[in-house]
């Protein structure tokens, strides 16, 4: 049975459309109160964070206006990581975190990421539980007037995240001699990232970090790279730092201004980890992980699986397999020693950490060659149009062609209307053509 509201990351969606509106924002903090209220824990309490978008302003209200009806109370942090989110779920022992964002989407789309006490995100079983109480009558799930939650606001939710950030590592840990770049997307890492970075000492050159509601991810952050590459170089920084929306992603850039995926990411802490004996088990990828960076961890006998795409799912298979770091190449990460869920800061300062003894970041990584890798994201009316008969003879097709020399995978995108196409291969010629016969599947 499939989930009806959410997605691979939550629930996401353009604002006042569809599901992404004040009426159902009250249903999903109502259902989700009352899914929580009635596991009888002693303590009824939701956190709420957000990132920077105009929108979070009309969805919060009446977000916290269904949680206080299911009789919870409800602390408010303003903009904050998501990965700060979850972890003061856990510190502060509440029943559940609710983050309101759209991560890395435009500043029209919000949506909601949903954590448990433990800190981690909710199961596929647990959210269509949630998803029975969205649908189930208001006045069912009301509380008694006199057993209303109460809301307050937490104001120094930053620096209690930046103070559980830095105690992951030696208390002598600084970056007095780097010189680094950062662009925080104008999202919810504005305030944490630049104050934890000058807090161990880096001459830090920011940019992303003046919101006004509209300009999150709006070309800058991880999914525009090449606004860090030109700001490394500008600022002849030691490496270049690129968060996305809610923070729960990075890509760097190394002094010369060349990408470092997450694939290249995971491929240098891997091998990092397995020399200092933290690694434990092995990594888990995605299916969209590069064939290169599993064809390098076979050659450094490093276990490799992969999970679907999404960080829960990494997560989940993390755990099953006890492993302790897991991601995917778009830099979602998890360390799985410090985290439940993707953190770019903390990746961020990991990898500043094995950079402190004067290493250069071009050094360091580039562990693996990549195979070449082509995605494409073609906006359709409906996602449904992948399980035609045309779409299905068209994959078909493309991987008859592509046979053993690459790899394609084609999916709905879990968070926006779009259909994604990969296709991996050295030839050159062959990616292009298997790209194309797919996407004209799709008109």
């Amino acid at each position: 049975m499939s989930k009806k509201y959410f997605g691979t990351d939550g629930i996401r969606g353009k604002v006042n459309q569809g599901n992404i509106n004040g009426e159902m924002f009250f249903r999903f903090g109502l259902a989700a109160g009352t899914y929580f209220k009635n596991l009888k824990k002693s303590k009824q309490v939701a956190i709420i964070a957000k990132d920077t978008r105009l929108s979070g302003y009309t969805l919060e209200p009446a977000l916290v206006s269904g949680l206080a009806s299911a009789g919870m109370h409800v602390i408010l942090l303003g903009p904050l990581p998501t990965n700060g989110l979850a972890m003061l779920t856990k510190k502060m022992r509440a029943n559940m975190g609710i983050m309101i964002t759209a991560s890395h989407n435009p500043y029209y789309d919000n949506g909601l990421k949903l954590f448990g006490p433990d800190g981690l995100k909710l199961s596929d079983k647990i959210e269509m539980r949630i998803e029975k109480l969205i649908d189930s009558k208001i006045i069912k799930n009301l509380s008694d007037p006199k057993k209303l939650g109460r809301v307050k606001r937490l104001e120094n939710a930053n620096d209690d995240y930046i103070q559980i950030l830095k105690k992951n590592f030696p208390g002598n840990f600084n970056l007095k001699k780097m010189r680094i770049a950062i662009d925080c997307a104008n999202g919810a890492g504005y305030k944490s990232a630049p104050n934890l970075l000058k807090s161990l000492g880096a001459k830090i050159y920011e940019t992303g970090t003046s919101p006004n509601g509209f300009n999150i991810n709006l070309k800058c952050g991880s999914t525009f790279p090449q606004k860090i590459q030109s700001f490394v170089r500008k600022n002849k920084a030691h490496i270049g730092i690129s968060l996305d929306g809610d923070a729960d992603r990075v890509i760097l850039a190394d002094e010369r201004g060349k990408i470092i995926d997450g694939d290249q990411i995971i491929g240098m802490l891997a091998t990092r980890w397995k020399r200092k004996k933290i690694l434990k088990g092995g990594v888990i990828g995605t299916l969209m992980s590069n064939y290169g960076l599993q064809k390098y961890f076979k050659n450094e006998k490093i276990k490799f699986l992969r999970a679907k795409v999404g960080d829960r799912y990494v997560k989940e298979k993390m755990q099953k397999n006890k492993f302790n770091l897991g991601g995917e190449q778009s830099g979602h990460i998890i360390l799985g020693k410090f985290a439940t869920t993707g953190d770019g800061l903390l990746v961020a300062l990991e990898v500043l950490f094995a950079m402190r003894k004067g290493k250069k970041a071009s050094e360091i990584f580039n562990v693996f060659k990549p195979t070449k890798q082509l995605l494409e994201n073609v906006t359709v009316k409906d996602k449904s149009i992948i399980d035609t008969l045309k779409c299905k003879n068209a994959i078909k097709k493309a991987s008859k062609i592509i046979k053993k020399q690459g790899r394609i995978l084609v999916r709905k995108s879990g968070t926006e209307p779009k259909i994604r196409i990969m296709v991996e291969t050295d030839n050159k010629k062959l990616l292009l053509n298997c790209i194309n016969i797919i996407k004209r599947s799709l008109n």
